[in-house]
């Protein structure tokens, strides 16, 4: 055989194998990563959680949050002032009430003349007015009331007594069954808090009414 024929052999021979040495590595890296993904995975064994809930944490993501019970220092902060002629700081008649009520009460932007509320007028031991509260809203023709809201203010502001009042929407101010027992559950907690109940004024239209003057007041 020529030399150049067997030269030629020869190169070709170690081209092929530098060939072959560069994609063996790729080669055995392919055959690994199937091995890999053909193989056997282990699974833990299987608990009710895991079948019932495709994600092993979900009940972690569907738990309440938890807060630590941290106290706090509280305090009354007045919101507006209610200034008032001085013929009405002394609140000791239903019409000065009355007047008190279209002045402030009335005009309160969390008041609405469509549905009941009922507010309380913080009095002093002169029965002089210290402030007052909105205290609940309620529909057309009822309102929620309870001693705890009612008298809530009256214990933090140290009032000595309290005069409440509420509307009725239909502009009639006769007083309800409903609002004659709410009253006189009212004077018991009063005596029980050493804060009188005053009086008890329901606010029609144009009209209104006492609930002391019409003798509801004797428990």
């Amino acid at each position: 055989m020529p030399f150049g024929v067997l030269a030629f052999i020869g190169i070709n021979a170690v081209v092929c194998g530098s060939i072959l040495a560069v994609f063996a590595p790729l080669t055995m890296s392919i055959q690994a990563t199937r091995a890999a993904n053909t193989a056997p995975v282990s699974l833990p064994p299987s608990t009710p959680e895991m079948n019932m809930n495709t994600t092993p944490d979900f009940p972690a993501l569907v738990e309440p949050f938890k807060f630590p019970a941290t106290p706090y220092e509280y305090k009354v902060t007045p919101l507006r002032e209610c200034p008032i002629p001085a013929e009405m700081q002394e609140c000791d008649t239903p019409d000065k009430v009355a007047a008190y009520w279209k002045l402030h009460i009335a005009t309160n932007p969390y008041f609405d003349p469509e549905r009941e509320c009922l507010a309380v007028l913080l009095l002093n031991v002169r029965r002089r007015i210290k402030g007052h509260q909105l205290v609940s809203t309620g529909t057309l023709d009822t309102l929620l009331v309870s001693p705890t809201s009612v008298f809530r203010l009256a214990v933090t502001a140290s009032a000595a007594a309290i005069i409440i009042c509420h509307n009725h929407p239909s502009g009639d101010p006769t007083p309800s069954e409903a609002d004659i027992k709410v009253t006189r559950d009212l004077i018991r907690a009063g005596q029980l808090l050493k804060i009188e109940l005053v009086d008890h004024l329901v606010i029609g239209h144009p009209n209104h009414k006492s609930l002391r003057e019409l003798g509801y007041f004797h428990v």
